[in-house]
């Protein structure tokens, strides 16, 4: 019987919960770990997922990391700030009519616009219609006053935003997010891109937890695995 190409996708992109027992979601458990021991001296409950470029993972970890704080028994809140190039409404198969931006706009209410999954613990908020200011919207005071109201309902706070040298709206949120995590992909992210990544998030005053190593082959029998590696060095 042929599967349906759109859950093999769906099932893809959020292997935490449709494949728990994996090796890769054994490794986004790791990551999550990784974020429980650094809050050690304060408590993380705003994360911040971006990358150097486009197609290094950073939406499909934001998510994978958002099932496996939910599946621990925090109340999580996925919100997809890429607004140029949002992917969370494909990955959780709902409607992206009404979002993140027509929240901010307050063209519809922060209730009305959060979407429950089928993970238990799990909601997101998709972006919305694409704007044609999306940094302006990013550093407004209204955004940074839905963050903090979010944090009064849920636990954990996950946001996924755009590259960081594609455009400035990582570094707008990265000052107002407890801390960030910096995809990078094996064989697509050049050194001196990360690396200039790194400086411009260090700029905007992000609190960098790490970075997670996505896609690296180990050798051709074990396939791929997520490898993370968190601290400043």
């Amino acid at each position: 019987m042929r599967r349906n190409k759109r859950n093999v996708s769906k099932q893809r992109h959020l292997i935490a919960f449709y494949k728990p027992k994996s090796t890769t979601a054994e490794q986004y458990r790791t990551i999550r770990s990784n974020v429980d021991f650094s809050a050690v001296d304060s408590e993380l409950k705003t994360i911040m997922l971006t990358s150097s470029g486009p197609g290094e993972g950073k939406s499909t970890t934001a998510a994978n990391l958002a099932v496996v704080m939910a599946q621990q028994g925090k109340k999580v809140l996925l919100i997809d700030a890429d607004l140029r190039k949002p992917t969370m409404q494909y990955t959780f198969r709902v409607s992206n009519t009404e979002g993140l931006t027509t929240m901010l706009t307050k063209q519809t209410a922060f209730e009305d616009t959060i979407k429950k999954t089928e993970v238990d613990n799990l909601f997101i908020m998709t972006s919305g219609p694409i704007p044609p200011n999306p940094a302006e919207l990013l550093s407004s005071v209204v955004m940074e006053s839905f963050i903090k109201h979010a944090l009064t309902l849920f636990d954990n706070v996950i946001i996924d935003t755009p590259p960081v040298l594609a455009v400035t709206d990582a570094q707008v949120l990265a000052n107002v997010c407890d801390g960030t995590i910096l995809v990078v992909r094996s064989g697509v992210a050049e050194k001196e891109a990360a690396l200039k990544a790194k400086e411009l998030l260090n700029k905007a005053k992000a609190k960098i937890l790490g970075v997670v190593l996505n896609g690296k082959p180990i050798d051709k029998s074990s396939g791929y695995y997520y490898y993370s590696y968190y601290g400043n060095e």
